[in-house]
């Protein structure tokens, strides 16, 4: 039985940003600093991963190595546990019922507000960072597609992430090589919707949140 998971940047004023930040910042940390993330992130930095297409080949001699480093990567861009309680529900039976889907995601009133991309047995997020990889990934703030932040915040980062994620020509076609996802007609590519989100939202003096979940 597959899984649906879904990546998602929103836009947001202070006010609201700083009435999610208890909820959301400590998640965030919590996943960062889960047993081996770190570890994983260290090791993708160190150790790109060859063209997507050979992963479920044979490996060569070296096939042990590059299998794990493979599985380190994969269990690097899974939706992390303490985020994903933000999509179950906080409250765990306690009384708490924000959720990620009502209270975030449902407070956005144009679609130029926010960047989802809904993916079935695949996640949006390991996508991207495989087509951007680890150099340009590494100027991004939060941790694997997580983070919320200030408009003051937003405009600070703005310059690392146009390093990241403005391309070339030649380099936005080796990096649409290395993205496997199929976008029906209109729907926005992994490696243009939070460039476009970031862009827009230090223009309009607002915050981002971003989350990578399984919704099902």
């Amino acid at each position: 039985m597959g899984i649906t998971s879904a990546w998602s940047i929103t836009a947001h004023d202070d006010a609201f940003v700083a009435s999610l930040a208890p909820r959301l910042l400590p998640l965030i940390a919590a996943d960062r600093d889960a047993p081996g993330a770190r570890a994983r992130w260290e090791r993708w930095q160190r150790e790109p991963l060859p063209d997507f297409r050979t992963w479920w080949e044979p490996f060569g001699s070296s096939g042990g190595a590059e299998a794990d480093a493979l599985d380190s990567f994969h269990q690097l861009t899974l939706a992390g546990d303490h985020v994903q309680k933000l999509y179950d529900g906080l409250g765990q039976g306690q009384g708490d019922t924000f959720s990620l889907f009502t209270d975030v995601w449902d407070r956005v009133e144009g679609e130029e507000d926010i960047f989802l991309s809904v993916q079935s047995k695949e996640f949006a997020l390991r996508a991207f960072l495989h087509a951007t990889g680890p150099r340009r990934a590494s100027l991004l703030p939060g941790w694997c597609g997580c983070f919320l932040l200030t408009s003051g915040q937003v405009r600070a980062t703005l310059p690392a992430v146009e390093r990241a994620l403005g391309f070339t020509p030649r380099e936005r076609a080796e990096a649409d090589d290395q993205d496997w996802l199929f976008y029906g007609d209109g729907e926005e590519s992994v490696l243009d919707g939070p460039l476009r989100m970031w862009r827009q939202a230090a223009a309009d003096g607002r915050g981002l949140c971003g989350a990578s979940v399984i919704i099902y």
